[in-house]
């Protein structure tokens, strides 16, 4: 006895055909796979294994800027992608009956898999990009995790989905010649509609990470020029708990094979560095800077730090997941990387860490620690 198919909403129209979903998918699937690379660059940036540590490149000094403004890009023009490749597969989500045999059973579960990780993977990073986390769980390590489902259902898909695939890819293949002509016109029509709407999105979001594009910075989150001293917070003063109260007879502690402690006047009297770095966080924004202040290497040839050591910095902050941060000997000995004291010519406000703050080249936000309390050769 055959059972009815339940019943689902009807969406009515063209297109929802093999050639549409295989032209959208080449889109998303490039723009997935700059996404995914440029995530892991992100995330052994921020959490390096122990193997990699010393293995960090601090050159070029743009390096993180570039490759983290491409992350969130590249994951934001993959959101209206998305969108229209589920337009486009939308009856063939819905086939009855639902499984007919082993491969188009693991066709469905790559599709439900890739359904449910890619919408999840895009629209949380668009949350984080905002710095809204209205879940329960810590963002990072899912968002990693999800990374790696999302990756391996889409090959699983890609690879179940090949001949149908090879027979619409292009508009002379086999398969898309088999569809009906006239739809050939609207579909150049979609695509070119689709192809406009990705390009806006990135046009009026990229430019909080890229600056020609700062005055067209519509949809972005952030706008790299504001926040105090021309530059934006993600995290205050008050939020960390650092106050002038905190700071009260601050000294840094350089501890080392010769350790020894500062003040803030004893640092302002040593040589001081000016350099150009940008700051740039993982929420996509960056923004470039004259920074001043003491090289970390000579305060640590002043501990007696051997060449290769790593690197303890502690902030003051009371708490934080970054209050702690252990800096690789590629940074700590490159002459750009400065414990700063001014931002642009002015003191660092508490919101960028006054009394003092790291400021490296190639380096994420969060681990450019300010509130710079005491350094700890290991």
């Amino acid at each position: 006895m055959n059972r009815p198919r339940p019943p689902i909403p009807v969406l009515s129209g063209r297109l929802h055909d093999a050639r549409t979903a295989t032209a959208i998918g080449r889109w998303l699937g490039a723009a997935l796979a700059v996404c995914f690379v440029t995530g892991l660059v992100s995330h052994y940036e921020q959490h390096p294994p122990a193997w990699l540590l010393n293995s960090l490149p601090s050159r070029p000094a743009w390096g993180y800027r570039l490759s983290q403004g491409l992350h969130v890009a590249s994951g934001t023009a993959a959101v209206p992608l998305l969108l229209a490749k589920l337009w486009a597969v939308y009856p063939r989500l819905f086939v009855w009956p639902p499984l007919r045999s082993v491969r188009h059973a693991l066709e469905r579960l790559s599709v439900a898999v890739l359904v449910a990780t890619a919408l999840l993977e895009l629209f949380t990073g668009l949350l984080n990009a905002a710095q809204w986390y209205p879940w329960p769980f810590s963002f990072v390590p899912v968002h990693f995790a999800l990374a790696w489902v999302l990756t391996g259902s889409l090959l699983l898909h890609v690879a179940v989905k090949a001949p149908e695939i090879r027979a619409h890819w292009r508009r002379r293949s086999p398969g898309t010649l088999s569809l009906p002509a006239e739809d050939a016109v609207d579909r150049r029509a979609l695509l070119g509609a689709l192809g406009a709407a990705v390009g806006a999105v990135t046009v009026t979001t990229a430019g909080q990470s890229f600056p020609p594009l700062s005055r067209l910075d519509l949809l972005a989150p952030r706008h790299p020029g504001h926040g105090p001293q021309g530059l934006p917070v993600n995290r205050t003063a008050a939020l960390a708990g650092v106050n002038a109260q905190t700071v009260q007879g601050w000294r840094l502690r350089v501890d080392g094979p010769r350790p020894y402690a500062l003040s803030l006047d004893e640092l302002r009297e040593l040589p001081q560095e000016e350099v150009e770095l940008p700051i740039a966080c993982v929420e996509g924004w960056s923004k470039s800077a004259r920074w001043t202040g003491v090289r970390i290497r000579d305060l640590l040839d002043r501990a007696g730090a051997p060449p290769g050591a790593l690197i303890r910095v502690t902030s003051l902050e009371r708490h934080g997941a970054y209050r702690v941060m252990v800096m690789p000997h590629t940074y700590a000995r490159d002459p750009l990387t400065l414990l700063a004291l001014r931002l642009n010519g002015e003191e660092l406000s508490f919101d960028h860490g006054h009394p003092a703050r790291i400021i490296a080249p190639n380096r994420p936000g969060v681990l450019q620690t300010k509130w710079v309390a005491r350094l700890e050769v290991l």
